[in-house]
């Protein structure tokens, strides 16, 4: 969902969604659907869901995923570790410190949108 959101801001301009993430010790989370799928830990999110997308849309979350679905949690945790973003929000706390610092979504625009000229 982050990266989605991500790289959807540094795209097209437009947040893919409204929710905000915050900083939570092992990475990004949008802390209701963190409720509402924690029941599923470590394992895949096994729940039918048929959200209404165009195809545009579609075809970009497919992107995405070809991207990013090939790296597993920790992965994915050391790589927002390392990116503006989630530091920027983060401050000052030490690596293992709680927080629901928002990870502001200009943040996200700016440095994925430079990492899009990058790979142009």
């Amino acid at each position: 969902m982050y990266y989605a959101q991500a790289w959807h801001l540094a795209i097209h301009n437009i947040p893919l969604f409204l929710e905000d993430f915050q900083a939570w010790v092992h990475g990004p989370v949008i802390p209701e659907l963190y409720q509402k799928y924690k029941n599923f830990g470590w394992q895949p999110i096994l729940k039918d869901v048929n959200p209404q997308l165009s195809e545009n849309i579609k075809e970009f979350l497919d992107e995405v995923a070809q991207e990013y679905f090939a790296c597993d949690a920790y992965e994915l945790e050391q790589m927002t570790h390392v990116e503006a973003p989630w530091n920027l929000a983060r401050g000052n706390l030490p690596p293992d410190a709680p927080s629901n610092a928002i990870i502001k979504k200009e943040w996200m625009k700016e440095y994925y949108g430079s990492r899009v000229e990058e790979e142009d």
